[in-house]
């Protein structure tokens, strides 16, 4: 993670948008004096945190706004955004570069803004607690504070060493758990307060209303045997009625059913009753054509009487033959002997024999029959193939004809079946309808009787119909004991309801303080574990880190003095020092502060006071330098601290940020030829005609 960018828009002298970029390493700016270089050290340090106007070289918020001159009009924002390069994921936030940005208006309301997301000041301040940077240590060090660390009070160097070595971040967790211990004490004084207060009257409540005490047990015991009675009651005609519902409605699915199956089955043998006709009147025809071929058959007979007695009547006897007089005789007979016969077959096979007879016999008579005979027996002949051929006719189609009454009468005879059947299952079906119509009608009285049972005891149905269902082993014995219960209330009477109601709600609310007395003392024991852990941790860490910082503070004043010993000594402040700690400082009673003890070659000093200024600047310079060794912070700013520095001091100063720079980022101010020649960038300001600040740039490795 390192300082990727710092825009300012409109703050102080910058009235246009003006970008630093920062490539790490070490970034100088110069300019003369009144430029506005230090500018832009007051940007950070206003978008770190800082709340104090006199902190930013202001009286207040609305001097940080560009004020305007005769050639630019004032504006009325001022907004200060610094980007952080975050590819490493130092903060926990998913995003390669975080930005902060901060906006005041000319009316005092600021704003606070991560990722274009607004946030609280407070947030801002723990994001950067979180990174080693704040405020309150030496993460920015302002023009004419290069001696801060030796000017400042004990616990103000330890809340610098504390910042920068990440600790501030367990500082304002601690403070913020004091904060609510103490609140949570004071919450604690006025519920044990108020409770005091409510006893007295709640004691007196309670002596009034004792005497209904049981009647308040009487009605709760009421209440229960009701429950019980009720939800029994209620639960066996529930149960009744779902045993009812779900063979209702399948029985009613069963009718529908039936019904359906009684329309088709009707249906079916309308159909049927429709096609008999059809079949009656191929019988009429086929009887129709029976009786022609009878009639055909009577003038067959006439012709062959006719023939018979012609031949008898021949005048040459000699050529008589009886043989066919016999044969004729013979066929009449046949035909009127079978006509009736039902045999087709039979009397096919009797008239193939009689023709055959007749060509025999014809044919041995041909002479003496004569002409006239042949023509007979040619027509006899034919008539009776005609005769055969409609008997084969009328056999088919008396088969076919029987064939489909005896189908008819079969289908019919069934589907009669089935459509009694289908009456015989609806009936059966629509009496047990209403043999449940009737169970339900009897439950529902039931249910009625409940329920006017149930209001004259003052409640309501829908109360027991949320109750489980249970089992009463005796409840005619129930039903007695409510009678019993009830009469009891009965003999007590009725209470003051405003008075009950007022012992209820004192009773009920010294409860509440009482319960949230225990929750506000578990709160305050947990703070106190809260704020020791902290403090463990805080002081722990700090007494591991000191040792580490002490080697390294004395190993920088004896580079920067060329001899001579340094040490930082936690011990608790001095009388002479606690008064003139500041209110944040002097509210961390009895907390250990940073002494500095410091011998420098050919000099002999009892306190710091008597250091010169040069002095003070490479003590509080030698101190930073330790601290940045043991826990080298993302960024340190520092405005012309190498002011009071000689050349030989200077060379020393830009070594020692050459080295740090590898582990982190100084932006500095400075006039300090060995500080510019050690820098990566060089960022010139200068003051324009129209009053307003302007950014030059130069990478040196260019130059």
């Amino acid at each position: 993670m390192f300082l990727k960018r710092l825009e300012l828009i409109g703050f102080k002298s910058f009235a246009q948008k003006s970008v630093l970029d920062f490539p790490g390493g070490i970034v100088a700016v110069v300019g003369p004096n009144g430029s506005g270089k230090s500018n832009i050290i007051d940007a950070v340090r206003w978008i770190l945190g800082e709340r104090e106007a006199k902190n930013l070289r202001g009286g207040k918020s609305e001097d940080l706004i560009f004020a305007g001159t005769p050639e630019k009009p004032r504006l009325g924002i001022a907004e200060v955004r610094l980007s952080f390069e975050n590819s490493s994921g130092f903060f926990p936030i998913d995003a390669k570069e975080i930005t902060v940005t901060r906006q005041v208006t000319r009316d005092g309301i600021s704003r606070y803004f991560l990722n274009k997301s607004e946030i609280r000041l407070k947030d801002v301040i723990d994001f950067f607690a979180k990174s080693r940077l704040g405020v309150k240590g030496l993460s920015i060090i302002n023009q004419g504070e290069s001696d801060i660390f030796v000017r400042s009070t004990p616990l103000e160097r330890r809340a610098m060493i504390e910042e920068i070595l990440g600790l501030r971040e367990y500082q304002l967790k601690k403070m913020d758990a004091e904060r609510k211990l103490k609140n949570t004490a004071i919450n604690i004084n006025q519920a044990q307060t108020t409770m005091e207060e409510l006893k007295p009257h709640l004691r007196m409540l309670k002596r009034q209303t004792s005497k209904w005490e049981r009647r308040s047990e009487i009605a709760e015991n009421l209440k229960a045997m009701e429950n019980q009675l009720f939800s029994f009651k209620l639960s066996g005609i529930k149960m009744g009625l779902s045993s009812i519902r779900p063979a209702f409605s399948e029985l009613e699915e069963k009718i529908k059913t039936a019904e359906k199956k009684l329309a088709e089955r009707e249906n079916v043998l309308k159909k049927i009753e429709i096609g008999q006709p059809e079949q009656l009147q191929e019988l009429k025809t086929i009887r129709a054509s029976h009786n022609s071929l009878f009639e055909k058959r009577s003038q067959i007979e006439r012709e062959l009487s006719r023939l018979e007695a012609k031949i008898e009547l021949m005048p040459n006897e000699g050529q008589k033959t009886e043989a066919p007089i016999a044969l004729l005789r013979e066929i009449r007979e046949t035909l009127s002997r079978n006509y009736e016969q039902t045999d087709w077959d039979s009397v096919k096979k009797l008239f193939q024999g009689l023709v055959a007879k007749i060509d025999r016999i014809l044919n041995s008579s041909l002479p003496t029959i004569g002409k006239e005979s042949l023509y007979t027996k040619t027509k006899l002949t034919k008539e009776l193939e005609n005769i055969e051929s409609g008997l084969k006719q009328i056999a088919e189609q008396e088969s076919q004809i029987s064939t489909a009454l005896e189908k008819f009468n079969s289908v019919f005879k069934a589907a009669f079946q089935e459509l009694e059947a289908a009456r015989v299952e609806l009936s059966k079906y629509e009496s047990e309808k209403n043999k449940f119509l009737f169970d339900r009608e009897r439950l529902n009285m039931k249910l009625g009787d409940l329920e006017m049972q149930i209001n004259q005891a003052g409640r309501k149905l829908n109360e027991f119909t949320v109750m489980p269902a249970i089992i009463i082993e005796n409840p005619l014995g129930v039903e007695k004991e409510i009678f019993k219960l009830r009469g009891e209330l009965a003999a007590i009477g009725e209470i003051d309801e405003m008075l009950l109601k007022e012992a209820r709600e004192t009773e009920s609310r010294h409860d509440f303080l009482s319960g949230q007395l225990a929750d506000l003392e578990k709160s305050s024991r947990d703070l106190q574990i809260l704020i020791g852990d902290l403090e463990n941790k805080i002081h722990g860490n700090f007494k591991i880190a000191l040792v580490k910082i002490n080697d390294e503070f004395n190993k920088y004043c004896r580079l920067m003095f060329g001899g001579g010993k340094a040490k930082l000594i936690l011990e608790k402040p001095t009388l002479a020092k606690a008064e003139d700690l500041s209110s944040e400082a002097s509210a961390k009673e009895g907390e250990l502060g940073i002494n500095v003890e410091v011998s420098i070659p050919d000099k002999k000093i009892k306190g710091l006071d008597m250091l010169s200024g040069g002095e003070r600047s490479l003590v509080s310079i030698a101190a930073l330098f330790a601290l940045v060794s043991v826990s080298p912070p993302p960024f340190l700013i520092l405005d012309e601290i190498d002011a009071a520095l000689d050349e030989r001091n200077s060379k020393k100063f830009s070594q020692a940020l050459k080295e740090f720079s590898k582990h982190t980022q100084f932006i500095l101010v400075t006039h300090n030829r060995s500080t510019m020649e050690a820098a990566n960038v060089l960022y010139g300001v200068t003051m324009q005609s129209d009053g307003t600040s302007k950014l030059l740039s130069v990478k040196l490795k260019e130059v």
